[in-house]
């Protein structure tokens, strides 16, 4: 049985998702992150690098969402883009810019310390992150999905993060990306995809942000490097 280390955070859900819409089994493993449960020795043999999702494949060990996606498209064979050139390079754009563009978005709009000027930060975050929608929003006029002609890992990728527009954004983001909100609708509402955001639901995670998660999800906070 696939063992899938995850919690309720938008690459772990993109995963959740692929399992969900595959129909491959899976044992969901709980990694409670604001308790520092990611840090244990058991899952840095998992994922050295200490962050969720990781998978655990009957002894083949996959980390990074994408990696993750891309390993469980080429084992299956489902909602595997035929042109690997443009899976690849979409893939990847969600992988080095998307993701971790939107992760430090939200950081320094929700989560840096308000004592201190963090405006240039900010502004260089929210300006990247949007110029990324721009561009999956440019990419995807007159197409119904990322890549070729039928929903692939490229859009799973993309849902995954895309739910946390507004979150990242404003409220108001998503009108600034009509292509991209038009794939993101269609993609929540597959079944799969409730499934996908449920799975959370099925266990108990911390919920308060309070000195403990801050510590175990902003390290970097107590210790100084440079």
């Amino acid at each position: 049985m696939l063992k899938f280390y995850f919690n309720g955070s938008p690459n772990p859900t993109k995963v959740a998702l692929y399992l969900e819409e595959s129909g491959l089994p899976f044992e969901p493993v709980k990694i409670d992150t604001r308790k520092g449960e990611q840090f244990t020795p058991e899952f840095l043999k998992i994922n050295p690098n200490g962050k969720v999702p990781a998978i655990d494949d009957g002894g083949t060990i996959v980390f990074d969402s994408n990696a993750i996606l891309l390993y469980l498209a080429e084992k299956t064979g489902k909602f595997l883009p035929s042109n690997r050139a443009e899976l690849l390079s979409w893939l990847m754009f969600v992988a080095s810019g998307v993701g971790p563009f939107s992760g430090q978005a939200v950081h320094f709009k929700h989560f840096a310390p308000k004592d201190q000027n963090h405006d240039y930060a900010h502004n260089r975050y929210q300006y990247e992150t949007d110029r990324h929608y721009k561009v999956l929003d440019s990419r995807l006029e007159g197409r119904r999905y990322m890549v070729g002609d039928s929903y692939s890992i490229v859009d799973m990728a993309l849902w995954g993060w895309a739910r946390m527009v507004p979150f990242k954004l404003g409220d108001d983001a998503f009108a600034r990306y009509p292509n991209v909100k038009r794939l993101f609708d269609e993609i929540s509402a597959r079944p799969a995809a409730a499934r996908a955001i449920a799975l959370k639901d099925k266990f108990t995670f911390k919920a308060e942000m309070d000195d403990e998660a801050r510590a175990n999800m902003f390290k970097h906070m107590t210790t100084k490097v440079a």
